[in-house]
């Protein structure tokens, strides 16, 4: 009987004990061959593409390139590859952030290494993975926005935007839902906090939405980033 080859690991993560760790539990397990390791962003991108490993473990709180900026450049250059982002927070802008940019899991990292391994394979295989954790609160924030688009329906209210999301709404939005403050927005598009505050202040207006989560939401459902 043949035994299916091993899934290959990438593994990113800037604290060189839990890398040593995550190898170790991984490599003790003959399921797994850990192909490649680096302890920021913009060498993980650069190593990724020449390992060409089925999965990526990809830590958010990174040196230089963060893991969200990390995963989406990742899901440019190899659209294939499989990553689970593994780490110590749970809120909202980064679930969202990290779902936005390409990730297929999403893991805490108190999670033991027997359900890691099961996130692996089943992101692997083409499933989704979240920590059931984070699917409770996405799960909850989705509803929330299912509730509000079943009220609209039946009131007979038009879905369509006030009024479209211009050129530089669009912009903020997308950094929106990927995590930046609006110091950061500022920063990234060169303008300022208070041009940035307005911004928002309009997006949430045209998405009839009362904060940066329900935007992350219904930009994502909509198609709007």
């Amino acid at each position: 009987m043949n035994q299916s080859p091993a899934v290959k690991v990438f593994l990113v993560e800037d604290h060189e004990l839990l890398r040593d760790g995550l190898r170790a539990a991984l490599q003790r397990d003959g399921q797994f061959e850990v192909v490649g390791e680096a302890a920021d962003g913009l060498t993980a991108v650069h190593k990724i593409v020449g390992a060409d490993p089925d999965v990526v473990i990809m830590d958010i709180g990174l040196p230089g390139m963060d893991g969200i900026e990390a995963t989406r450049q990742v899901r440019e250059k190899r659209p294939g590859t499989k990553i689970i982002m593994l780490t110590s927070h749970d809120n909202d802008q980064e679930i969202f952030a990290s779902l936005a940019a390409g990730a297929n899991g999403y893991c805490l990292k108190d999670l033991g290494a027997d359900r890691l391994k099961r996130a692996i394979l089943s992101v692997s295989e083409g499933a989704a993975w979240l920590d059931p954790r984070i699917a409770g609160k996405v799960l909850t924030i989705f509803s929330k926005e299912e509730v509000k688009q079943s009220s609209t329906k039946e009131a007979g209210q038009d879905e369509e935007l006030i009024s479209p999301l211009s050129q530089r709404e669009t912009e903020v939005l997308k950094l929106m839902v990927d995590g930046l403050s609006n110091k950061e927005i500022a920063d990234r598009l060169v303008i300022g906090v208070s041009t940035v505050r307005t911004h928002v202040e309009h997006i949430l207006e045209k998405l009839s939405v009362s904060g940066r989560t329900e935007a992350a939401v219904k930009a994502m459902r909509r198609g709007l980033i």
